[in-house]
This record gives C-alpha cells, sequence and structure tokens, in this order.
C-alpha cells in the first residue's frame, strides 16, 4: 500500500484482508448459509433499501443524471426480489475452493496437484448500479474472497442500505462481517487511492464507463480485469429467417437499451437489406436510426451514421445500420469498430455461423441469439462480477471460478532433490 493511503481507507484494507484469511477456510455450508440468509433480509428490509435508494434517485434528478443513469440506478420491489434470487442462486452453485483441476505423481513419489484457491481481496469499483452492490458481494463471498466495494456517491445511500443487511447476514452465519466492506469516500483522490492498495487489493475490477476504465488503466497499481465497454454488433446474413432476425435485433436493442450487451449497430447482407431494413424500422419506432449509405438507400428518412457512431456504445435508444456485400464484409466491420464484447449473427447458413464463431474476436459470440444473453445469471454462472473484454485469466461472463486463482500443492514422502 501506498503512504498516501488515507488512514480510514488503510484500516478498512486491513480489516478486509484479516477477513480474507479466515474466509480462505471457510466451509460452503457457512458461506451458503450467509447467502440464504442475505436474501432474506433484502426482502424483509426492502422498504429500508428502498428509502435509501429514493433519497438518492432525488439527488441524482437534482444533478441532471440522464434516463440512462436513472434507469440503473432505479431499485423497485422486483428488483430487490432479484438481488435476492441472485443471493440464492449463487449459493446453490457449485464452490470452486479447493477443486483438485489436475494432478499427477512424478517419478520420485512427489504427488504434484493443482488446486482451485481464493484470490484473497477483490476490489470493486463502480458507478450507479445498486445490484452490483449484491452481486459482487455474493460471488466474492462464495469464492471466499473479501471483497471491498467502492461505489458512486450517486448510489452511496442505497449502497449503505444493501451493505449493512449484507454484513448482518455474514455475521449471523458465524463468518467475518468484514469480508464485505464498503468504502464511504466517494471523492476522485478516494477512488484514486483506492486503485493504488497494492499489497492490500489481489485484483481490481472497474464497471462502468469508458471513463472510469480509462482511469483504472491509468492509475492503477493492483492488477486488474477489465469490465469493458459493450459496442455489440447484430448481424443479419442473407440466409436468415427475417422473422427470427426481427426478434433477435429488436430484443438486443430494446430490453434493456443502457446495458452493456444491448446491441448498438446493426449489420444487414445487402442481399436481404430492401426488405428486413423496412421491418426493423417499423419494430422500433422509439429507437433511433443512423446509417451508412447502403441503409440510406433503403431509409432515406434516417439521418448519415459517421464513423463515430459506428464506434460508440450508445447505452441509449439509437443504432446505427450498415448493409454489407458478405459475411466477410461483416466481420471486417465487427474487428474495426467492436469492442471484443459479445457479437451476434443471424443466418441458417451452418458454414457462415462457422466462420463467424471462428473469425469473430470478442468475448462471446452468439449464433441465432440475441446479445442480450451474455450474462452470468443467462449462462448458467449465477450472478456476474462483471464481462471481461481481456484476453488473460478472464474473458466474458466473471462468475465463481474467474474470482479464483490455483496453486501448486505438493506431498512428499522425506524427498530432497539431488
Amino acid at each position: 500500500m501506498t503512504s498516501g493511503t488515507p488512514p480510514a481507507l488503510a484500516a478498512l484494507g486491513a480489516s478486509s484482508q484479516r477477513a480474507a484469511r479466515l474466509l480462505a477456510g471457510a466451509t460452503s455450508h457457512a458461506k451458503n448459509q450467509a447467502l440464504v440468509l442475505a436474501a432474506e433480509m433484502l426482502v424483509e428490509r426492502a422498504g429500508e433499501i428502498l428509502d435509501a435508494n429514493g433519497r438518492d434517485l432525488q439527488g441524482a434528478e437534482a444533478a441532471g443524471a440522464t434516463p440512462t443513469q436513472i434507469d440503473r440506478l432505479r431499485l423497485d420491489p422486483a428488483r430487490i426480489e432479484s438481488m435476492a434470487s441472485g443471493l440464492t442462486e449463487v449459493a446453490a452453485l457449485a464452490d470452486p475452493v479447493g477443486e483438485v483441476v489436475e494432478g499427477w505423481v512424478r517419478p520420485n513419489g512427489l504427488r504434484v496437484e493443482r488446486v482451485r484457491v481464493p484470490l484473497g481481496v477483490v476490489g470493486i469499483i463502480y458507478e450507479n448500479r445498486p445490484n452490483v452492490t449484491s452481486d459482487a458481494a455474493a460471488l466474492c463471498l462464495k469464492s471466499s474472497n473479501a471483497v471491498m466495494l467502492r461505489g458512486s456517491s450517486t448510489a452511496i445511500e442505497s449502497n449503505r442500505a444493501i451493505v449493512g443487511v449484507l454484513r448482518a447476514a455474514v455475521a449471523g452465519a458465524g463468518l467475518p462481517s468484514d469480508a464485505i466492506c464498503l468504502v464511504d469516500d466517494t471523492s476522485r483522490q478516494g477512488a484514486l487511492a483506492f486503485m493504488r492498495m497494492s499489497g492490500v487489493i489481489d485484483c481490481l475490477i472497474p464497471r462502468g464507463g469508458a471513463e472510469l476504465v480509462a482511469s483504472v488503466r491509468e492509475n492503477a497499481t493492483v492488477p486488474t480485469v477489465i469490465d469493458g465497454d459493450g459496442n455489440c454488433h447484430v448481424y443479419v446474413d442473407a440466409s436468415a429467417d427475417l422473422d427470427m432476425a426481427l426478434d433477435i435485433v429488436v430484443n438486443a436493442k430494446t430490453q434493456r437499451p443502457g446495458v452493456c450487451n444491448a446491441a448498438e449497430t446493426l449489420l444487414v447482407h445487402a442481399g436481404v437489406a430492401e426488405e428486413f431494413l423496412p421491418r426493423a424500422q417499423a419494430a422500433m419506432p422509439g429507437v433511433e436510426l443512423v446509417g451508412d449509405e447502403g441503409a440510406r438507400r433503403v431509409l432515406p428518412d434516417i439521418a448519415p451514421a459517421s464513423e463515430e457512431d459506428f464506434a460508440t456504445e450508445f447505452l441509449a435508444p439509437k443504432l446505427a445500420l450498415a448493409v454489407v456485400d458478405s459475411i466477410d464484409a461483416a466481420i471486417d466491420h465487427i474487428q474495426r469498430f467492436g469492442s471484443g464484447h459479445s457479437e451476434a449473427i443471424v443466418t441458417h447458413d451452418l458454414m457462415a455461423a462457422d466462420q463467424f464463431c471462428a473469425e469473430v474476436d470478442a468475448a462471446a459470440v452468439l449464433v441465432n441469439a440475441s446479445t442480450r444473453f451474455v450474462d452470468g445469471g443467462e449462462l448458467g454462472l449465477g450472478a456476474e462480477i462483471g464481462i471481461s473484454t481481456q484476453k488473460l485469466h478472464a474473458r466474458g461472463p466473471m462468475g465463481l471460478r474467474e474470482l479464483t486463482c490455483t496453486k501448486f500443492v505438493v506431498r512428499g514422502t522425506g524427498q530432497v532433490r539431488q
């Protein structure tokens, strides 16, 4: 840890380290008990959490937050129920800690195993989404990691209420309540100090916009796993079932536009553009469409799309359109503008599907399915801690296994090296 770490943050880090050591030996039963109890308490104390969230919403609206930011911040009974469900789902998952990944016996009799172990102290820095508080805490607890949560000032009241519930549940299960800690300092200086807690934070995961991720890349002195931008594409191939394609495109763009796995660009093969683009426009009346020359020949009333549009994660009801002459052109477009998050093809051509899966460089590729499925819960991982667009350690939705590493355990009977 740097000498400039504020005393309160340093004390919180020390508490997290002590908790991480105790968690490393915690039983699956105790961790599951804490998660189930936390789920029950979230529902029981929903009124308290919603009151806190209401104070945050008032402050955000007064500060001029955008509709997307308000949506991410807002909690309601259904979202709290969903948070509780996420906790119980994680409790039901297999515990990765202690899993023997592989093992062998050497000619000298040494028994060698690679065993899955927790990372230690995980730091999460995130914006505007109080549901991340419970999701991240659940996954860290189940994988025997202590977690330090540093949310935004916009959500501080909600986060305090949620963390209060979670800490009470952890203590109720006989585990150290400091397994889950909230960093109260939401200043920029506090954020920089948090990113530089070398020797305390074993892995830092940012969840937020491009500005936050850029700040972490520039300032962090601890290992990071980047939850990157989601400039996602749907490509409608020449052989696509256009009814299926329409359902997928509408879902990928409109089901929840303000999240990282929403589609931001629609690529359509020239052979079906005349038929498909007018149908897509009619099916999404609330979505602003911008397009390249090919798209505007079919839809002359839409505005032109710039290169910046094709490179932008809108997180809003806006969609860029491009007409391509081949699957190769579609893949070229994705490789040029995509962020490596989630890319989908709609096709009945098996060779086209295989080529797309092989050549598109992204954390997730989908065939005949919406990009909205790239989510830990939807893919069976339980609540996710983020979606990594990196290629080292973790890529794609990060669940329990991605919050562990391995160590070698070597057992002998007195062997010495000659």
